[in-house]
């Protein structure tokens, strides 16, 4: 029995589900009939592939917590071609939002509450109890894998895991598409302190501000929906409260008119991020 396939069985016996990858990161597929893809099916896709298999066996549907489904005769030859083990998180009931890079990190610290970390290669690995859609490229360095997705099992990481943030959600969140524009005025987030405030410091809530105004005013590429997504993590983490004013608006305002936007589709961006946070 490989190392990769022990890991595999404690893993499933707790509760994750799993799968093995191949060199790459690339899952198998794992019956014979789909064994070097025969079966035409995609395993590196986040969906089955169109294979005549009575379960599916590509990707993170492969993940199973069943040891008699991990040591089964159509799973050896993956077993013993494993270069690592991955789980589904979604599976699992969590999270995982994968910080590549240094920036990418700092951003985390200074955004999303502590919880579970695990190293990576590159960057770090945070965990959050809850499930939500999985999505590549929300921000510079920085997916989100849950439901359909698989990520890499690299240890049990540091911390306790907390609950996922609606910060977390919102990034994933796409902008809609309005049935009518929104007045061009600026329309300032639940005034009247009807959420509790999580600012231990006036300087907490610059910090926010000013790492958004960064945001917007960095991106190099997909400026609108990196307004609309800005908005909705200034937002979540800042708008229940009555703590953001005016003055903060219109520094985010600002930010995006200067990288092209128009006053009506800032205001059109922060409606619908509200909207979408039920504000």
């Amino acid at each position: 029995m490989s190392e990769h396939l022990r890991t595999a069985l404690r893993l499933a016996a707790d509760g994750l589900p799993v799968l093995p990858l191949r060199q790459g990161k690339l899952p198998f597929g794992n019956c014979p009939a789909c064994a070097h893809n025969a079966c035409g099916g995609r395993p590196n896709m986040k969906t089955p592939g169109p294979c005549a298999c009575p379960q599916p066996c590509h990707g993170w549907a492969a993940a199973t917590t069943d040891p008699h489904v991990l040591t089964s005769p159509g799973w050896a030859p993956a077993w013993r071609h494993a270069a690592t083990v991955a789980y589904h998180p979604g599976g699992a009931g969590v999270t995982v939002v994968d910080l590549d890079d240094p920036a990418a990190i700092a951003w985390a610290r200074e955004i999303l509450p502590a919880t579970r970390t695990v190293t990576t290669t590159r960057g770090e690995h945070w965990i959050y109890q809850g499930t939500m859609p999985s999505s590549n490229a929300v921000r510079p360095g920085v997916d989100i894998k849950s439901l359909m997705q698989y990520a890499r099992w690299l240890g049990p990481g540091n911390g306790a895991t907390v609950a996922l943030p609606d910060t977390v959600r919102a990034l994933a969140v796409k902008e809609p598409s309005p049935a009518r524009r929104a007045p061009q005025t600026l329309t300032v987030p639940l005034r009247g302190g009807q959420g509790e405030c999580p600012h231990r410091t006036p300087a907490f809530l610059e910090r926010g501000v000013a790492m958004a105004v960064q945001r917007i005013s960095e991106a190099s590429s997909a400026v609108h929906a990196t307004v609309y997504r800005t908005f909705l993590a200034v937002l979540s983490r800042h708008g229940r409260c009555g703590c953001l004013t005016d003055a903060h608006v219109n520094r985010l305002f600002t930010a995006a008119q200067a990288k092209g936007e128009t006053a009506r589709h800032c205001t059109d961006a922060w409606t619908n991020a509200r909207t979408a946070l039920g504000m």
